[in-house]
């Protein structure tokens, strides 16, 4: 492999966002008039803090949906419905306007084109299904590494901006646009090699991993700079899929590969990377997947500029009540803690257990607002 250009490639990107001089103060939500409310209380999540009460993020779709929808639209194929922008823009506008947003929900949506959309800016081909998308492995061996190349001339790269910049206008003052789900690091070599195949180049081939892991990660802070950059640029509060937004410029690092290596491997290969994200960013919040990715997390609770962990214990792996001892380690280790799908009924245990700051949870199961209205009483007096 020739070592050299894959690290020498950076310089090619030539992607800058043209920001203006003064940054246009954040969007406001008009159908929401405590929008400044909600986005202080995240802000200060990130922070391991609380305004007056965690974060509490609860929705409801509207009884009565008053918000005309969209004429339906007949699609060759599950890729083009995917990808047609104006359709994608369409469909969010009146979901979010037939959505109740309670607690310190807001609307937001952000350009969906599946998990490996990142490995596609560099030539992967990505196959579409009704809910879900993957990419097809680019290299075959490793002496066809050069072929794994970012470019702005990208198809999926130019549909990214293209629908980005249609929900912007579409959602102008009625829901927030945020980045598109970004892999970078092991995910990302994963998508380019097939996982199988990548768990012995780490033992076959680690110098051409890391080498090309160095090349994938510096595009990620010039990918993900120019979306905030292109975010901020047009009044947005930054969100993307774990349904967080915050004028922080935040970010999700991962590695879902990470379930199939031992401790030393993720040390040695992707430790670094994953803390060059969260270096770039101002806040971040690691998406641990898994039970067998769960053996990282001492060494992610070290890198002091991670701000939060999600941990996602999966389906079949009980509820947030069986993982308490997970969410106190890492408040234990100064980090802000995302609660996934909790239940009403398991609010006294949780508020028991754990403190409120840097606590943001997802409560499922609202069927009114009094509901609602009852949940955010007792978190509340939660001290």
């Amino acid at each position: 492999m020739n070592k050299t250009r894959i690290e020498g490639k950076r310089e090619a990107t030539g992607l800058v966002y043209a920001k203006p001089e003064q940054m246009p103060e954040t969007m406001a939500i008009e159908h929401i008039p405590d929008w400044e409310q909600r986005l202080a209380r995240q802000d200060a999540f990130w922070k391991g803090e609380i305004l007056d009460r965690p974060v509490v993020k609860m929705r409801l779709s509207k009884e009565n949906p008053d918000y005309p929808k969209p004429a339906g639209k007949d699609f060759s194929s599950h890729k083009e419905r995917w990808l047609d922008a104006e359709h994608v823009a369409e469909r969010a506008l009146y979901n979010m306007m037939n959505t109740e947003f309670l607690g310190d929900a807001l609307p937001a949506i952000h350009p969906n084109l599946g998990p490996e959309v990142f490995s596609g800016y560099f030539g992967s081909q990505l196959e579409y299904g009704p809910s879900t998308a993957w990419s097809v492995p680019l290299l075959s061996n490793w002496s066809e590494a050069d072929k794994v190349d970012f470019s702005t001339d990208n198809f999926y790269w130019k549909k990214t901006v293209e629908m980005t910049h249609a929900l912007l206008e579409t959602g102008r003052g009625k829901f927030y646009t945020g980045y598109t789900d970004l892999h970078p690091g092991g995910d990302a070599i994963a998508a380019f090699r097939d996982p199988l195949h990548l768990n012995m180049d780490m033992i076959e081939h680690p110098e051409e991993v890391k080498s090309l892991l160095a090349y994938v990660d510096d595009v990620f802070e010039d990918v993900f700079n120019y979306f905030v950059d292109l975010l901020q640029s047009h009044g947005q509060a930054i969100s993307t899929w774990p349904g967080i937004v915050s004028k922080a410029r935040w970010h999700v690092p991962s590695n879902d590969f990470s379930c199939m290596i031992s401790e030393a491997m993720f040390a040695d290969f992707f430790l670094h990377g994953i803390q060059r994200e969260c270096d770039n960013a101002e806040a971040s919040i690691y998406h641990l997947d898994g039970p067998n990715a769960l053996r990282h997390l001492d060494a992610l609770l070290t890198i002091d500029s991670l701000s939060a962990i999600q941990w996602v214990y999966g389906s079949g792996n009980g509820n947030v009540l069986d993982w308490l001892d997970v969410y106190k380690k890492c408040q234990a280790a100064g980090k802000a803690i995302q609660l996934l799908h909790v239940a009403v009924s398991e609010l006294d245990t949780i508020i028991e257990n754990l403190r409120p700051e840097g606590v943001w949870m997802y409560v499922d199961g609202i069927t009114s607002r009094k509901d609602a209205d009852e949940v955010i009483r007792r978190v509340e007096k939660w001290q």
